[in-house]
């Protein structure tokens, strides 16, 4: 069991990225108890993941330095195709080669234990230990968890970063930089989630081009026949 992030560009706002989160996980057993903060500029084995500082790094332009993004829930007016994009992959929804749960498109949410609560920020930093990525939730205190609690997280929203400020493939957090409350897998994508009507239109070009091909050559042989040959 992994908590596992979704990266795309958005389709609605060029300088912004599609976060879609899902997967469960069981934290460490050490003695508790933890908490996620609802803010905090540094690094907490809590709340906060760290990649790898040999190998891959997440972030590969804008390098942040202490950055706190919010997290902006993707239900909105202004992130219509986004939403129409998860939608369509959702079962039942019409998906092509991409499936999201059916809550992938609800408010960004954690829920450790019996506590919930909204997903409300990011935190970057590029550090030479590692790139670090934590989560900060929403209300006025933190929410707490102890040894042996389920972590799961749900639901998608939107960052003002845009795609190219992330390396694209799928980066594992670094043994050393585990959250209590579980590992992370950040896939990034650096194309749009592909929209069914782009490949109807697709289909329908293909389509439309055989047909032209088939009558070019029925014409053809039709001027041959007709001149003997």
């Amino acid at each position: 069991a992994q908590l596992i992030i979704r990266v795309y560009p958005s389709q609605d706002h060029t300088n912004q990225t599609l976060w879609i989160f899902s997967g469960t996980s069981f934290h460490s057993t050490q003695t508790g108890p933890w908490s996620l903060r609802t803010s905090g500029a540094s690094f907490q084995a809590r709340d906060t993941w760290r990649f790898s500082s040999s190998n891959t790094n997440l972030y590969d332009a804008n390098n942040p330095s202490s950055r706190t993004l919010s997290l902006s829930p993707l239900l909105s007016s202004t992130n219509s195709i986004d939403i129409a994009s998860v939608n369509a992959r959702i079962p039942g929804g019409g998906k092509t080669n991409i499936t999201f749960a059916a809550n992938a498109t609800n408010t960004p949410t954690i829920t450790i234990g019996s506590g919930s609560r909204t997903i409300a920020n990011f935190w970057m930093n590029n550090s030479s230990l590692g790139d670090e990525l934590g989560i900060r939730v929403s209300g006025s205190y933190n929410l707490n968890y102890s040894s042996g609690d389920t972590s799961a997280w749900v639901g998608a929203g939107i960052i003002n970063k845009p795609i190219g400020d992330f390396h694209a493939g799928t980066l594992n957090n670094n043994a050393l930089g585990t959250p209590r409350f579980g590992s992370v897998r950040v896939v990034v994508n650096s194309a749009f989630i592909p929209e069914p009507e782009e490949y109807a239109l697709i289909f329908a070009l293909f389509a439309l081009g055989f047909v032209i091909l088939r009558r070019h050559c029925q014409k053809k042989k039709r001027q041959s026949a007709a001149n003997g040959l």
